[in-house]
């Protein structure tokens, strides 16, 4: 699924929740997703803006704070994906320490 978004142009999803196996397969492929509840904010299918390094979404000028996310993570978007990212840099991206 998150192969096929991409595909028609899907920049970014927000959703109030992911099932391991869509999330694994969108961060693999660099597709950014945002888990946020905005059903009372926003309607579907309007143009938004998602600043990816601080988590601001912008909607017809209102700005919503969504969780930003870490580092290593934009870097795998920003690559393009985690394959990508490993032939880039010649390793796995390292997640921050818990």
């Amino acid at each position: 699924a998150p192969r096929a978004l991409r595909a028609v142009g899907i920049a970014a999803i927000i959703a109030p929740s992911f099932a391991r196996i869509f999330y694994r397969n969108a961060l693999n492929l660099g597709l950014p997703l945002f888990q946020a509840e905005l059903s009372a904010d926003v309607a579907d299918g309007a143009d938004a803006t998602i600043d990816r390094s601080s988590g601001v979404l912008t909607v017809g000028g209102y700005a919503r704070q969504l969780p930003p996310p870490p580092l290593w993570l934009r870097q795998v978007w920003d690559e393009g994906g985690v394959i990508a990212y490993y032939l880039n840099h010649g390793r796995l991206p390292l997640g921050e320490a818990r």
